[in-house]
Order: C-alpha cells, then structure tokens, then sequence
C-alpha cells in the first residue's frame, strides 16, 4: 500500500498557512480555513493511501481550494498565499484525475 505523501505535504502546507495568516495578519478566517482544509486534506490522503480508488474527499478538498483561492489570486493578483494555494491545488486536482484514470501497474 502506498503513502500519500504528496497528499500530507498538501495538507501540512495548507495547515500552516492558515497559521501564519493568523500570526502575521490576525485573520481568524485564515485559521479556521487553513486549519479546517488541511485536516480535510490529510483525512483525504489517509483514505487515498488505504484505497488508491478512494479520492473523493481529496478531489472535492482540493477542488473547493483551487475554486475559493483562484478568485482570491484573480481579484488580487498577489503571489502568496492564493497563488500558491491555487497553484498547488489544481495540481493535486490534476494528479488525482490522472491517477484514477491511469492506475499505475503493479507487479
């Protein structure tokens, strides 16, 4: 069985942006959001890894994501954090749609 691990780096990044969005600016809405989609997202990554075909809570994670910080990253055009939270999410979008339509060979 393999690890998600790019799944719990997703997850970790996404915690601790919420964090620092807290110490730096005061945004209780960043905690919460960082706090609430990183643990959405390593719950995710927990199911990915025990069942390469369940990706669904990752999917909808990292799609809500990609939705909610593209129009942030779009009205602002500032790198961080939307950018990179954009950026990141459509990718982990990408990666899981690839997986499950291609399911890597084992033998």
């Amino acid at each position: 069985m393999a690890v998600d691990w790019l799944g719990y780096v997703f997850a970790a990044l996404t915690a601790t942006g919420g964090i620092i969005g807290y110490i730096k600016a005061g945004s209780i809405m960043s905690l919460v959001g960082g706090l609430v989609f990183g643990f959405l997202a390593a719950l995710g990554s927990l199911q990915v890894s025990q069942n390469p075909k369940n990706i669904w809570l990752s999917f909808g994670t990292y799609g809500t994501l990609a939705v909610l910080m593209g129009v942030r990253f779009l009205s602002s055009w500032k790198i961080m954090p939307a950018g990179l939270i954009t950026g990141a999410s459509l990718f982990m979008v990408l990666r899981l749609g690839l997986g499950f339509l291609w399911p890597r060979k084992m033998s």
